[in-house]
């Protein structure tokens, strides 16, 4: 089976390969092509992936292409982890909200928009280039931002692209923890939108335990949600959100953190990545250890600004620092759909009739189950009224993204960034536009 991973010379890809790796089942991946614009970067993959490599016996053939169409002929997965503007433009995304002091995160609020602005467009041509080229083949969405990209992508190929993220395993895996669950055992209650959903339940053999650690507030301290919101508001909610909500419920302290912090998220991974590629390129030094170094830092530092915030500042726990197994997720959906071993996985889909807040066509993230048909959401309670606000205007903000990408529209870029409930100000957003098209070359076409 081929695998052909689009963004081939991200950083995380090593951890894809890595899962690959530990495949040793009937029908696995035996090619993956990386396909990335900037050899430099493909090259210095290359080595840490042939070094992962090296003491396993029959491991995976990579090859490299800055060649799209080359990558694409002939998949039968293709994996999307791309970042448009590269990381630069992520730091450009975080400055600019920040000096109109709002939020700047590159998947929530005015960052997000301007990532998806740039974003979409290009998707959307990838998605037509593998409805070309490779009919047949399943894409795996882990561009972010993810669910709005899934969606994008979906008017193309429809149900045959999946997106992915590893918040709600992460959530899921830390709460069975706490409560001494084994998580390959609890079905998880989890519903929303990438980066804005809610696990609303935990339960095993049929019984809902969520309500055991709400009520114990020593547990509700003891993991990262826990310390992140606190014990009062997550027994207020009566839910544990992702952890991306904690921009939306405590802004305020977020951008004072995000704008006190010596470095935003955006600029450290720009200048702790740019060295990491400096340092894989030169022939004396080990790629892989490099890697590891530089993941092991980049996992302890992730949302360091959010936990600050919340006052919390004795770093993650250990057992967080493993990477959040986004690869796992997607080892574990091409399993599903290639040898019908079915699976019940947290994914961004088409909704159906799962949410009737939203129509049809809406991408959500909902536990599916996924056989050699797909993934097919299952039905869930309905959202309460505080989360259908959010989860309602998030997705009027994604709309108007897509319809500004298809139409090249101002006033529906605009329209994005002032509807969305971080963003304070119509004057703010066009202020916002303005200075995203002078830092963002792409975003030109929005006349």
């Amino acid at each position: 089976m081929r695998l052909t991973i689009l963004g081939g010379g991200g950083f995380r890809v090593p951890l894809v390969y890595r899962a690959l790796l530990a495949d040793r089942g009937e029908g696995r991946v035996t090619r993956v092509v990386l396909h990335d614009v900037d050899a430099g970067r493909l090259a210095a993959i290359g080595r840490v992936l042939a070094e992962q490599a090296a003491d396993v016996p029959d491991a995976p053939a990579v090859t490299a292409t800055t060649d799209l169409d080359e990558a694409l002929r002939g998949a039968d997965f293709v994996f999307s982890a791309i970042r448009v503007g590269g990381l630069a433009g992520r730091a450009a995304d975080e400055r600019v909200a920040l000096a109109e002091g709002v939020l700047g995160q590159e998947t929530v609020g005015a960052g997000g928009v301007a990532y998806g602005l740039r974003t979409v467009p290009v998707a959307v041509d990838i998605a037509r280039r593998v409805a070309g080229l490779a009919p047949d083949a399943w894409v795996i969405n882990f561009t972010n931002p993810a669910g709005l990209v899934t969606e994008a992508m979906s008017r193309v190929l429809g149900d045959r692209v999946i997106g992915i993220c590893d918040s709600p395993l992460g959530l899921g895996r830390r709460v069975a923890r706490v409560l001494g669950v084994d998580p390959a055992e609890a079905w998880i209650d989890y519903v929303g939108l990438n980066h804005l959903g809610w696990l609303r339940g935990l339960r095993v053999g049929g019984r809902d335990v969520l309500p055991r650690l709400l009520a114990d507030g020593d547990a509700l301290g003891s993991f990262e949600e826990g310390k992140l919101f606190g014990a009062e508001w997550l027994r207020s909610l009566g839910a544990v959100p992702n952890e991306y909500l904690h921009y939306y419920y405590f802004n305020r302290e977020t951008v004072r953190a995000y704008r006190e912090a010596e470095r935003t998220r955006g600029a450290y991974l720009r200048d702790q990545q740019a060295g990491f590629y400096a340092r894989a390129a030169r022939p004396e030094v080990r790629a892989l250890d490099t890697w590891r170094r530089t993941l092991a830092e980049r996992e302890a530092t992730y949302m360091a600004a959010n936990r600050a915030a919340s006052g919390d500042t004795g770093g993650r726990a250990e057992e967080d620092l493993e990477p959040g197994g986004y690869e796992q997720v997607a080892l574990a959906l091409m399993r599903a759909v290639a040898r019908d071993e079915r699976a019940t996985l947290v994914l961004n889909v088409r909704n159906g009739a799962t949410l009737p807040v939203l129509d049809a066509d809406a991408v959500v993230e909902v536990p599916c189950l996924v056989d050699a048909n797909g993934a097919h959401p299952v039905a869930v309670a309905p959202l309460p009224y505080h989360a259908v606000g959010l989860v309602t205007a998030v997705k009027a903000v994604e709309r108007e993204v897509l319809t500004a990408a298809e139409s090249g529209s101002r006033e529906a870029a605009v329209k994005a960034f002032a509807l969305h409930p971080l963003v304070d100000s119509v004057t703010v957003a066009r202020r916002l536009l303005d200075a995203y098209r002078a830092e963002h070359p792409g975003l030109d076409y929005l006349a």
